[in-house]
């Protein structure tokens, strides 16, 4: 039952990420694109709360997190190999001051696997790190004067290693190379004096092609403070690193398709970036530190907040220039939590499903003519037992917006759909007998 519903999530999204960008947000013009990696299902439907940690989830935003202890279930000799893959699909409706438009997008959000090794535990997995994808227009009396379009994104694939001190503390770290393009092109209007659109236009193309490593360390804590309520605590750190950027840039004139809007090039003139210093260039990713702290009782509930600041003043990128946009210090606050009615019950299903729900409040460090870009988002979401007792599979919603339409911007409102399967399996049994 478990591989079948493998094969129907990874070919469901397979099939509907096929030809779209993974984000439809006029925000991913800036920068590397909308940043997309928040965590699993599980963290994203508590409000993106990751300072939770057990023996059977996976946990992609604290690396301590590969090492714990050991179930009891299984005489205290071994953990389960845990393996998690999760997509989502989200609709927004972007509100300007001049009218509303509806789009949407499916993406592919993680894919990663944790083993145990004694104290030790390690993961890996690919997890789409940022996206582009947008396509303005700039009007003048209703006549269009640029088209900007955009493509691509940051992949991430991360290797990690977790260590468990002492029964309450355990450390880790995640290296991460990340890997990507960003394609981006603009297209300049002309009409002739009747107001007509010329045959010719010019079109700008840039590419940049990304690559570098960065890390991530953590620690997690843990302990019981009476009988019954146990305290956790979380904190994660990634310094600042650069990417490598390979830049490229042409001039092109090109012919538009008027009823399909297809753009057919005339002739093509490569840009001279080698001369300009910019032919390959660094970019900055700024420096994250998160902590936060909850209780709960375990197996039962879990209530816990979390703090999240990234010098996003420290990006930058000297291929593109934005004169009305600039970077400041992002900051993100969550809450959230879950609750399991009865974990072993054998009467009722329902009982041993988790339900979870949060909500959260971010500075996005984005500032477009003096506004501050932030964004809200509250969730709901719920954990499915499937096949054995540590396997789920997990459903959440997040509603939200992001942005204004303040000194003509865009508002987005969007609705979130994401499903993932948590699988976990004992590969590694101690031999009884000879």
């Amino acid at each position: 039952m478990i591989k079948k519903l493998v094969i129907v999530l990874v070919a469901f999204f397979a099939i509907q990420s096929y030809g779209q960008e993974g984000t439809a947000s006029p925000y991913s013009f800036y920068g590397i694109g909308s940043l997309k990696f928040k965590g699993t299902v599980e963290n994203r439907s508590m409000g993106g709360l990751s300072i939770y940690t057990d023996s059977i989830h996976v946990n992609l935003r604290n690396p301590a997190a590969y090492a714990g202890p050991n179930l009891s279930i299984w005489n205290s000799e071994n953990r389960p190999i845990k393996f998690s893959v999760g997509a989502s699909n989200n609709s927004t409706t972007l509100k300007a001051n001049s009218g509303e438009a509806e789009v949407s997008s499916t993406t592919f959000d993680y894919l990663a696997l944790s083993m145990p090794l004694g104290k030790f535990g390690f993961g890996f997995g690919l997890v789409p790190y940022s996206s582009v994808g947008y396509k303005l227009e700039d009007t003048n009396e209703e006549v269009i004067t640029n088209r900007y379009s955009g493509e691509g994104g940051v992949n991430r694939a991360f290797l990690g290693l977790g260590y468990r001190i002492t029964d309450k503390l355990s450390a880790g770290i995640d290296m991460n190379y990340n890997f990507g393009n960003i394609q981006n092109s603009a297209i300049e209007f002309v009409y002739d004096d009747e107001g007509n659109l010329v045959q010719y236009q010019s079109r700008e193309s840039n590419r940049s092609d990304l690559s570098g490593l960065n890390f991530n360390i953590g620690l997690t804590y843990k302990t019981m403070i009476n009988e019954k309520l146990e305290l956790q605590a979380g904190v994660t750190y990634s310094p600042k690193s650069d990417l490598s950027s390979i830049n490229e840039r042409s001039f092109s004139t090109i012919v538009i398709n008027a009823t399909t809007g297809q753009e057919f090039v005339v002739n093509q003139v490569d840009g001279d970036l080698e001369s300009e210093g910019l032919a390959k260039t660094d970019l900055t990713l700024p420096s994250r530190f998160s902590f936060g702290a909850g209780i709960g009782k375990p197996r039962a509930w879990f209530l816990g907040g979390e703090y999240t600041r990234q010098n996003t003043s420290e990006f930058s990128n000297p291929i593109v220039s934005i004169e009305n946009a600039n970077f400041v210090n992002a900051s993100n606050v969550s809450f959230g939590g879950f609750y399991i009615p009865d974990y072993n019950s054998f009467g009722s299903y329902w009982k041993r499903v988790t339900y979870r729900a949060g909500f959260r409040f971010e500075n996005t460090g984005l500032e477009i003519n003096d506004e501050t870009i932030n964004e809200f988002g509250m969730s709901f979401g719920v954990g499915l037992p499937v096949g054995n007792v540590f396997s789920n599979a997990n459903l959440g919603v997040e509603f939200g917006r992001r942005g204004t339409t303040n000194q003509n911007l865009i508002q987005e409102n969007f609705f979130r759909l994401q499903i993932s399967l948590s699988l976990n399996d004992r590969w590694f049994e101690k031999r009884k007998y000879n």
